[in-house]
């Protein structure tokens, strides 16, 4: 095998990672409800835990989860924070997603 496809190769495994390792964050159906949650636009936990239906402590431990993944971030708007998402990649996928399977 040539050098260049080396490279290839390897470039190639290093995206179907981050793939997989989207596709398994978004893999959990709490998770994605949130995603979705946030696709219209940034909301305080308290909202995001309307959207849901989800208890406060149960949607924190996600958007935990969903911070360390990079899918997320937060800003304080005084006592509150804001949360959105984070990775431009992943936006047009959840639009998607978003456009397909969640209510209006």
């Amino acid at each position: 095998m040539s050098e260049e496809m080396d490279v290839m190769a390897a470039r190639l495994d290093e995206a179907a990672n981050d793939a997989a390792n989207l596709m398994k964050a978004l893999s959990n159906p709490g998770r994605l409800r949130i995603l979705c949650a946030l696709v219209p636009g940034d909301k305080t936990v308290s909202e995001i835990e309307e959207a849901v239906g989800a208890s406060q402590s149960y949607v924190s431990g996600q958007l935990l989860r969903l911070r360390a993944e990079g899918l997320v971030e937060c800003t304080r708007a005084g006592r509150s924070m804001h949360y959105q998402l984070a990775d431009p990649r992943v936006r047009p996928l959840l639009e998607r997603v978003y456009e397909l399977f969640c209510p209006v």
